[in-house]
């Protein structure tokens, strides 16, 4: 398991707790110490026993030695390099599972497509769904969808391949795994929702309630299932765990970072005020730049994304933002049906708190 964070720590006692010998790798020297000293990982998950057969290290070496597979859960925005880092001790042929999400900003790969490029050789997949990291490592009852392509070979024996190889480790206890074969559809579920998240905790500090939250929720994922099948995904993907379901756990409480940020930001707190002035990762805000600019150059619609990208990154006012949004024309919901047609009242601007 590289990445020691709340996420990947929760991966690793889930994988423990079922018998699994894991290795957990953190970037500091002091965390990995600590956690094999006091048996927690106080920066992250501090009130959570580990279980025995967990054991850290910031050595990459002693990480991936014997490895039969290995879950990659560190920020997107640095997966590559950590490509790079593990690329000459990774044994030949050994799986590798995304268990962060989003698109490279750079060159608008999905994170599938970072680790193949850099790692090749080796079978890519990930491991996505509704999953708060606490209640994960707590055992409360969590699904999630473990995806991988399937070769020929895959088809099969099915038992033999890396989705259902994984998915059976994780599987135990309150954790239950689904297996998909549409990595495509599961990573762009896991990289959208985050920046629609972002928009509902917007609207929602703003002051507005659970209508406004329904219809984001709703209108997001029809624009998951739309990039999605762009390239080459499945819409029904978008509809699971994976998609729907992230979406929904993400959009419904302030634990998730994406949400808070936005409902800080509807607020009216400025960012460099968010989360106490705390300098909080927050994959959504990295994402907003980089789902958009691929939705872009393949000309994909999605003007929630593309709002939540101009209110972060381009200076944009969130109160004229979200009226825009509101105002656009008149779409029919089945695609194809393809009617458009100009609003009625486009300078009618949504009634914000205070206004």
């Amino acid at each position: 398991m590289l990445g020691a964070g709340a996420w990947g720590t929760a991966l690793a006692t889930v994988l423990a707790r079922n018998g699994g010998d894991v290795m957990l790798w953190a970037r500091r020297p002091a965390l990995a110490e600590a956690i094999n000293t006091t048996g927690r990982n106080s920066d992250f998950l501090p009130d959570l026993d580990l279980p025995p057969g967990l054991c850290a290290t910031s050595d990459l070496a002693t990480a991936l030695a014997g490895a039969e597979a290995v879950v990659i859960a560190t920020p997107s925005s640095s997966l590559r390099d950590v490509c790079r880092s593990l690329a000459p001790h990774l044994p030949q042929g050994t799986a590798i599972a995304l268990a962060c999400k989003g698109v490279e900003r750079q060159t608008g790969f999905l994170l599938s497509e970072v680790v193949a490029e850099e790692l090749p050789g080796h079978p890519v997949g990930a491991v996505s769904g509704p999953t708060f990291a606490l209640e994960t490592a707590l055992d409360y009852p969590t699904a999630a969808t473990v995806a991988f392509p399937f070769r020929y070979l895959d088809r099969l024996e099915p038992h033999q391949s890396p989705a259902v190889r994984l998915a059976m480790s994780l599987s135990g206890g309150g954790f239950r795994p689904y297996v998909s074969d549409d990595l495509v559809g599961v990573e762009v579920g896991g990289a959208v929702k985050n920046v629609v998240a972002i928009a509902c905790g917007m609207m929602s500090g703003a002051g507005f309630a659970e209508n406004t939250r329904a219809a984001l929720i709703t209108r997001g994922i029809e624009e998951m299932k739309q990039l999605a099948e762009a390239l080459g995904g499945r819409r029904e993907t978008v509809t699971g765990l994976a998609g729907a379901g992230d979406l929904t756990l993400t959009c419904s409480s302030t634990t998730s970072r994406n949400m808070s940020l936005g409902h800080q930001l509807g607020q009216g707190i400025a960012r460099a005020d968010c989360f106490g002035g705390r300098p909080v990762v927050v994959e959504g805000e990295v994402n907003a730049v980089s789902v958009t600019d691929l939705a872009h150059r393949i000309a994909v619609p999605m003007p929630i994304c593309e709002t939540v990208n101009a209110i972060l990154h381009k200076g944009a006012n969130l109160q004229d933002s979200f009226s825009a949004l509101w105002a656009r024309p008149i779409e029919a919901e089945p695609r194809d049906m393809e009617l458009l047609l100009d609003h009625p009242a486009p300078d009618l601007p949504l009634q914000f708190e205070g206004n």
